[in-house]
């Protein structure tokens, strides 16, 4: 894994093989944010939309979660789209059979008429240069009474405390067994390239700007943070009939 690819879907489709071995040693308590944010998770959903499913890691705790449900992944990387897709037909044929696999970047969405009832998204947001937009389309997305949870990096409020949350990280990675000198220049440098850090407080504005309502951090160690917004049970105005344009896989 060296270098710095063009785009952020060609960095991590090249290292597609070695992401769920790198993802728990660079990340601190990857698999406790996992688990807190299915755990926010409502109870039942029917539609469900992943952004960012990466190598399925999220998508099959979702198919666990929601057997029942038509899950729909995206992914900018269709390499990454097509590993999810594979995990879960070996793991949740079920899920897989009725799933829809979706490569498109996420800035690229467009809205119809199909909602859903839950749109997650786990490590993926912070990609976005312009996530307003994307805030936008989600709210648009979702049914009344829908909900958008999802665990992301973020800026500290302070510079002080970025800093210091950015000090632990290399700290993190530095450790015996975590990352090797090139895994975390590389990761270094990809953050410069395609990383785009908001501040929880800059989250919170921009969903609320979007529509959403009851926005909460229910979660927080570091820069990784778990964030939930609503949608109003009842919308003002004319109703819109909004879903994903799909492009299949």
């Amino acid at each position: 894994m060296t270098g710095v690819h063009g785009t952020a879907a060609g960095y991590f489709a090249a290292m597609r093989a070695e992401y769920d071995s790198l993802i728990r040693r660079a990340v601190p308590s990857y698999d406790a944010m996992t688990t807190e944010l299915v755990d926010c998770l409502p109870r039942r959903a029917a539609r469900v939309l992943e952004l960012g499913c990466g190598t399925g890691n999220f998508s099959l705790r979702l198919a666990d979660r929601f057997p029942n449900a038509t899950l729909t992944v995206v992914d900018a990387s269709p390499e990454m789209v097509g590993v999810t897709r594979t995990r879960l037909r070996s793991s949740h044929p079920d899920v897989e059979g009725h799933a829809r696999f979706v490569a498109a970047r996420f800035e690229a969405l467009r809205a119809g008429r199909v909602q859903f009832d839950l749109v997650t998204s786990c490590i993926s947001l912070h990609h976005l240069a312009e996530v307003d937009h994307v805030f936008h389309v989600i709210h648009g997305v979702l049914r009344p009474g829908g909900t958008f949870r999802f665990a992301d990096q973020m800026r500290g409020g302070t510079p002080g405390n970025h800093d210091r949350n950015w000090r632990r990280w290399l700290e993190f990675c530095r450790q015996p067994g975590h990352c090797s000198p090139e895994e975390l220049q590389s990761l270094l440098d990809h953050s410069d390239a395609h990383d785009h850090y908001r501040t929880l407080r800059d989250h919170i504005a921009s969903l609320e700007a979007a529509g959403f309502s009851s926005v909460d951090c229910t979660w927080r160690d570091g820069m990784w943070a778990i964030v939930t917004a609503d949608v109003r049970a009842e919308r003002p105005g004319r109703a819109r009939h909004r879903s994903l344009e799909r492009h299949r896989a």
